[in-house]
């Protein structure tokens, strides 16, 4: 390491400050992001993030709504809402600082990314943001982001033999990836849902692949400004109503907004290894073909898998009274 200016020094006690206030929950974190592309449009990345974000916020607080509790215990929903939130809160730890530190570098027109270090950014993204710095190449610092941060939490969070063990080799999980039940939503405040769903969550090649999808989706001319005006017009509460307010006859699950449901976790900020150090960069990653194999618009698909989804919940809940109610009797009988 080198010795630090004064400059730098408050420059990235500043940051530290930021990203501190803004990484305190769900939504902190999506405001912050669309807070930062408003300023710097030019970070798409960022618009993804919020994206993402929101979509992470629904699904925690589907985790206390009217349908997940039937099927899943309370303290598997506690697992899964962990899961949700220490991934967030990694990449939001990880990445924010890279966003500010190139938004001081433009603003003292001067690459600052050799202060990276001093967050625990990768190696791969410092060299990637002096490409960007120089190239302005806008596609791939925003595939590069992606990357990046599929990568960095593959270890802590996808490979964590507790995480593995608890989510994402429960049945659960497997159903939802194989059908896939979970998917991205891009909504528009006009009623339409547009996105992709996550299949082979596990794997990081998919995980990159779903991000660059969802990017094309996102910043297709013809749809970015439907997504754009809904982020804007759309205060993020981590209820699904959020979006469902504008669907066209389905019924709102008017889930708890988040911060009436959870409470704020303290994360332990962990040191973690390069993972650009321990693994190759592999060159389809920055590829920019990109196969949507499903159609984008998802709003009657989406509606079909949740009232099926659904149906399925109540089956269970009917059976499950049933064989409780039996034996019951049986116990009655018997004594």
């Amino acid at each position: 390491m080198f010795e630090l200016s004064a400059t730098e020094r408050k420059i990235i006690h500043s940051i530290q400050d930021l990203v501190k206030r803004n990484n305190i929950d769900n939504i902190a974190r999506t405001e912050a992001y669309f807070r930062y592309y408003q300023e710097n449009k030019e970070i798409k990345w960022s618009f993804l993030a919020h994206m993402v974000s929101r979509n992470a916020g629904w699904n925690m607080c589907d985790l206390e709504g009217k349908w997940i509790p039937k099927v899943i215990d309370k303290h598997e929903r506690d697992v899964l809402f962990h899961t949700y939130e220490k991934a967030n809160w990694l990449i939001f730890q990880d990445a924010f600082p890279q966003l500010l530190l190139y938004q001081y570098s433009t603003k003292n027109k001067e690459a600052m990314f050799h202060l990276l270090p001093f967050f625990h950014v990768s190696k791969f993204m410092e060299q990637e943001w002096e490409y960007y710095w120089h190239s302005k190449d806008h596609v791939r610092i925003l595939i590069a982001l992606i990357i990046n941060e599929q990568n960095m939490i593959q270890k802590p969070v996808i490979d964590n033999p507790f995480y593995r063990r608890s989510v994402f080799r429960t049945s659960l999980f497997s159903f939802q990836d194989w059908f896939h039940y979970s998917c991205v939503l891009l909504p528009t405040v006009h009623g339409e849902l547009f996105g992709a769903s996550v299949s082979g969550f596990r794997i990081v090649d998919k995980r990159i692949d779903l991000g660059k999808r969802l990017a094309s989706i996102l910043f297709h001319k013809n749809l970015y400004p439907y997504f754009y005006e809904f982020a804007k017009k759309t205060i993020h509460t981590g209820s699904r109503d959020d979006y469902e307010q504008y669907l066209h006859d389905y019924p709102r699950s008017k889930t708890t907004p988040l911060r009436r449901t959870f409470p704020i976790i303290n994360h332990h900020d962990q040191r973690l290894k390069d993972w650009s150090k321990l693994k190759k960069i592999k060159p389809k990653w920055f590829s920019h073909t990109i196969h949507h194999r499903h159609p984008v618009c998802i709003t009657k698909w989406f509606k079909g898998k949740q009232k099926t989804l659904h149906k399925a919940i109540l089956v269970k809940e009917i059976f499950v009274r049933k064989f409780h109610f039996h034996k019951n009797k049986e116990e009655i009988v018997e004594d």
